[in-house]
């Protein structure tokens, strides 16, 4: 009897152990978050133009104050969105392809054209009801992979720039969803980079796995090596 019993009590912590491990690697790709976002929700838009103007967003398009786009916090890039300004009820569309905002309180950022169209450039925030309307599939990215080689630790590069404060502000949009994001520097023909990545895995299946993901919500995943510099 005894013997059986502390059989048992070595599987279950044979068990613990092998849950804490996987419980362990997950956490350290992904946040807990909401995979079944609305398709129509109130929220509380301000806006964003002349300082980010020609800046990369975080999918990597170039910010134009002048189109119709947004910063969501969840909702995948090329996400059509109908806002309509609760107060005046005046409404437009705009495709979400940037994160943010970044400040308590508020839900979405709109462009400086959206937000002059609709009426929230003069009071700066405004409550407005969200709408999906549809998603442009050309937003999902393919992942890439910059090594064949399918042992050691893994990470997922999404972003490289010349300039730090976009790096930054890649590596505080993917931090909203996803655990263990860095910024590092890397030196190239004597042009310092600043790349943003997701990492390190122990498995090649673990990182392709979020890299995925990544892909699907907008962005250029890349899985290098965890000290292969690109």
């Amino acid at each position: 009897m005894y013997k059986h019993t502390a059989g048992l009590q070595i599987l279950v912590v044979v068990w613990l152990c092998v849950m804490f491990f996987i419980l362990s690697s997950c956490s350290s790709a992904r946040k807990g978050t909401r995979e079944d976002l609305p398709s129509q929700s109130h929220a509380v838009a301000s806006w964003y133009g002349a300082d980010f103007h020609g800046r990369p967003t975080s999918s990597g398009e170039i910010f134009n104050m002048h189109a119709n786009t947004c910063a969501h916090k969840e909702y995948p890039f090329g996400t059509r969105l109908k806002v309509t300004h609760l107060s005046n009820n005046k409404a437009t569309e705009c495709t979400v392809n940037d994160r943010g905002p970044f400040i308590a309180g508020r839900d979405i950022d709109l462009s400086y054209a959206v937000a002059k169209e609709i009426g929230v450039i003069g009071p700066g925030t405004s409550r407005v009801l969200l709408e999906v309307t549809g998603r442009d599939a050309t937003y999902i990215r393919r992942v890439k992979v910059q090594d064949v080689e399918r042992k050691g630790l893994f990470a997922i590069q999404t972003g490289a720039f010349t300039e730090e404060a976009n790096a930054v502000r890649l590596k505080e949009a993917l931090s909203l969803k996803y655990d263990n994001v860095s910024v590092e520097q890397a030196h190239v023909r004597g042009v310092v980079f600043h790349r943003v990545r997701i990492g390190n895995f122990r498995s090649f299946s673990k990182a392709y796995s979020v890299a995925e993901q990544l892909g699907q919500e907008g962005y250029q995943p890349i899985i290098v090596k965890a000290d292969v510099k690109i």
